[in-house]
């Protein structure tokens, strides 16, 4: 318990550190679809996650061993994403995978033939080869379901001038959130910020900024947030998987099935955002 304290500690103060710089660099001026730069209008900024979900919008349903997750997804802003997703979770892809990864209350990753990370042989290149696809209206809030980076192919100049591609691939992050309650920090996030709408997102739900238009939100979690904060604050081993570099939980933690399904009165009944305004 004492290294997991410790390593909070350090955990912590490296991303409050970084949190504020990173926000104001990807908040100003962040890569569109990899491909140059693009800022980022506070005029036309739309907050999708934190709107009313349509009646119909397709949803996730993902149970793990420790309970159950909803997710509504974005096709209309991540349309590859959702659709490699949809298509593994119908085919039974991610039925008794692995949580292989968990840190410190600011994430989990999961979805793995194993719990050290490993994907299932004979997996096509292509599944991990999906273009990241971020969004100004996309962000890594508490809850966010991500699908995690794989890969980004070009050299020197095309990083140089951002024309560089990143990929994403089968396995996802849910994220928690960084330590909003010191009331300094929140004071430099909010004035980092050109948008009050979006501090004020990341400062009443949580989440983790300096993720940021760095990977591809595809969906948000609405019930279940409680399973959220409890796989992401798993005890974890001590030292990584010499294999994958992974730090799984010591505990198994399972995704037992993953439905996709279509936002209804009973999701609406359980949306614990709505619910608790």
């Amino acid at each position: 318990m004492h290294k997991k304290n410790k390593a909070l500690s350090v955990l912590g103060i490296f991303l409050l550190a970084s949190s504020v710089v990173s926000f104001i660099v990807f908040y100003f001026v962040v890569m569109a679809s990899q491909k140059g730069y693009h800022y980022i209008d506070p005029d036309t900024l739309k907050l999708v996650q934190t709107e009313e979900i349509a009646d119909g919008a397709p949803t996730a349903i993902v149970t793990t061993s420790l309970g159950e997750i909803r997710f509504v997804l974005y096709p209309d802003y991540a349309p590859q994403t959702v659709a490699q997703f949809t298509q593994l979770a119908q085919e039974g892809y991610y039925d008794n995978t692995y949580v292989f990864e968990a840190k410190n209350d600011v994430y989990f990753a999961a979805g793995s033939a194993d719990n050290d990370g490993h994907l299932p042989d004979g997996l096509p290149e292509e599944r991990e080869k999906v273009p990241v696809e971020t969004h100004q209206d996309l962000w890594p809030l508490r809850g966010s379901l991500c699908a995690m980076n794989t890969t980004t192919e070009g050299g020197f100049f095309k990083r140089l001038f951002k024309n560089e591609q990143t990929y994403s691939g089968t396995r996802f992050m849910v994220l928690g959130t960084v330590d909003f309650s010191d009331e300094e920090f929140a004071s430099q996030f909010r004035e980092a910020s050109g948008s009050e709408a979006l501090s004020d997102a990341f400062l009443e739900r949580g989440g983790v900024p300096n993720f940021s238009q760095q990977m591809t939100v595809f969906g948000q979690a609405y019930a279940g947030l409680d399973i959220v904060d409890a796989i992401c604050g798993a005890e974890l081993y001590d030292t990584p998987s010499a294999t994958t570099g992974y730090t799984p939980p010591k505990e198994d933690i399972q995704i037992l099935s993953v439905e996709i399904s279509a936002y209804s009165d009973e999701d609406k009944s359980l949306n614990e955002w709505e619910n608790a305004e």
